[in-house]
């Protein structure tokens, strides 16, 4: 509303835009009970340019630095106190965070056909770490005579890696003697 009225007429057709605007702003008006004199209401302006004479230059409202929100910034100090507040009532709650365990069904390869899937087992299940309950395994048949042993087992979360324990106890002597490669078949948290 405050370029309308500094336009004296219609703009050039050549500005394609700016006639569109002022077509529509001029239908608007004209649909509000202005009509194409001026008559009914009157439309007032004002800009705040500088450079405008007779017009009175607005100051910005003055930013107050507390109302900053410094996101990548450090907590205050009541952030810090409010946290340390939420942990001790934790703390002071007394019950012990419950652990979350994890069910996982491996697939481990031996090398070969000729493996003794029998011995497979046994190392695989002398692997003893605490947080860790070997379940029920089975031969599934791979192809050509090579059989894979599925086995199942029981984690604590916080206990137990499997990576680490794929790596550090599986693949490692004395299991590697039988065991080529160890496969994470599914992983379901319980």
């Amino acid at each position: 509303m405050a370029v309308f009225p500094a336009l004296s007429s219609s703009p050039p057709s050549s500005y394609v835009n700016v006639t569109r605007w002022y077509d529509h702003i001029s239908a608007l008006l004209r649909s509000c009970g202005i009509t194409a004199e001026g008559n009914g209401v009157r439309v007032e302006a004002t800009c705040s340019v500088s450079s405008a004479p007779g017009v009175a230059e607005q100051k910005a409202p003055a930013v107050d630095e507390d109302d900053d929100v410094d996101l990548f910034g450090k907590e205050t100090e009541e952030e810090h106190a409010a946290t340390d507040a939420r942990a001790a009532a934790v703390k002071a709650s007394g019950k012990k965070k419950e652990s979350g365990k994890s069910s996982i069904l491996l697939d481990v390869k031996p090398w070969d056909d000729e493996t003794e899937m029998q011995k497979l087992e046994e190392a695989v299940r002398s692997v003893k770490m605490e947080g860790l309950l070997w379940g029920a395994s089975k031969l599934v048949p791979v192809g050509y005579g090579i059989k894979k042993m599925q086995i199942m087992m029981t984690i604590v979360d916080d206990l137990v890696s499997v990576d680490s324990l794929i790596e550090d106890h599986l693949c490692t002597e004395p299991a590697n003697e039988y065991i080529q490669s160890c496969d994470i078949v599914a992983f379901n948290k319980i």
